[in-house]
């Protein structure tokens, strides 16, 4: 069978890596894509931890040999996912997580249509600043670009299957985790216990339809207008 495959997007600064790194501890059997960048590693990242660091003439050469799944320009940096962790979930018979921006993630649900994807937003455009200063040593000027950033990042929620508001922790966690066990839960097509109606509910409420209503002063916030959406 081949893997469920899982799209994770959000505006730098969400609290994306935080979440797929309690995800990934919380559920098993869910591979997770290290992607490409030719960026430089930040702070304490490592080598084959966060990210693969790699010059750009060697992310190149991988492009013209056709390894990545999806690959773009982010800020002047490279950034890809390569096709062999797609590969190696599928030889053990576990599903992959993707830690992706939403440029990568229009060209996966173009090749993998099936994929489900997840989009994570801040709870407005204040908190998202506000953690933006207090994360790094970043510039005013480069605080700045993220936030404009942010603001087109958001503007295509609605192609995303999920929205996950990361206001609350925890409960953030437990919405991301049910989102990815009801969709096993779905393609098992197994009758369900009622611990697991109440997974699969918990996820539904976070479906695009179902969640319009709680987004209006978020995207607010961000000046991005509420579009119909595929729901």
């Amino acid at each position: 069978m081949k893997p469920l495959v899982y799209i994770i997007s959000a505006p730098s600064g969400s609290g994306k890596s935080t979440l797929v790194n309690e995800l990934r501890k919380l559920v098993p059997g869910l591979d997770f894509s290290v992607s490409y960048t030719t960026r430089r590693p930040r702070g304490s990242e490592q080598n084959g931890r966060e990210y693969f660091f790699v010059p750009v003439e060697d992310f190149e050469r991988m492009i013209g040999a056709g390894e990545f799944l999806e690959h773009a320009c982010v800020f002047g940096n490279y950034y890809g996912t390569a096709k062999r962790f797609l590969q190696d979930a599928e030889k053990h018979g576990h599903d992959l997580l993707l830690d992706i921006d939403v440029q990568g993630a229009a060209q996966i649900k173009r090749q993998l249509p099936e994929a489900v994807s997840v989009f994570i937003l801040p709870p407005d455009k204040q908190t998202l600043e506000w953690r933006l200063r207090h994360r790094s040593q970043d510039s005013q000027e480069v605080i700045h670009k993220r936030l404009v950033a942010a603001a087109k990042e958001i503007e295509n929620y609605p192609e995303y299957d999920y929205i996950l508001i990361n206001d609350r922790l925890e409960q953030s966690i437990d919405e991301l985790k049910a989102i990815v066990l009801s969709e096993r839960l779905r393609r098992s097509q197994a009758r369900l216990s009622p611990a697991e109606t109440e997974i699969v509910a918990t996820a539904e409420r976070c479906l695009l339809p179902n969640i319009r209503g709680r987004l209006q002063p978020i995207l607010a916030s961000f000046a991005v207008s509420v579009t119909s959406t595929r729901g």
